[in-house]
């Protein structure tokens, strides 16, 4: 099914990436980075309850287990399993404002799907000294 201009907003995206002069830093802390890739491998492998269970009270707070589930399953049935990822930005900030309010990282992947090409956003959240996925959506201009 061919689709332009298709947006899959998955889990709690209700912000937008504007940003209130906060302090930034580029690159990603060792402990953010094994969040994060523990992340992507529950979503490669479709272990969306785990991630579900391992996200930020934000993610929580915003989606019962049963929509955050449904929503990442509605983002595999549209796109198909990554085939390739590749980081293209990652920005550490604090901010008082969106994507995620305090120390945040957002980290952006250029991916092929098995039904077309995209951008992946991980926002995580620093809380306590511990990192949390807080929100995860996939941009797509197009679905083969």
């Amino acid at each position: 099914m061919r689709t332009t201009g298709i947006f899959i907003f998955i889990a709690v995206l209700l912000g937008t990436f504007s940003c209130s002069g906060g302090t930034r830093r580029n690159g990603i802390p060792p402990a953010a980075q094994a969040v994060l890739d523990s992340s992507i491998q529950d979503i490669d492998a479709g272990d969306y309850d785990k991630l579900y269970l391992e996200a930020s009270d934000e993610w929580r707070n915003q989606v019962s287990p049963e929509d955050s589930r449904a929503k990442m399953q509605q983002m595999r049935d549209s796109m198909g399993k990554v085939r390739t990822r590749t980081l293209q930005s990652a920005r550490e900030e604090q901010t008082s404002t969106a994507p995620v309010a305090g120390h945040s990282l957002t980290a952006f992947y250029q991916a092929t799907f098995e039904k077309g090409a995209g951008m992946e956003a991980f926002v995580l959240v620093e809380h306590g000294g511990r990192w949390y996925l807080a929100k995860y959506y996939v941009t797509s201009s197009g679905v083969k």
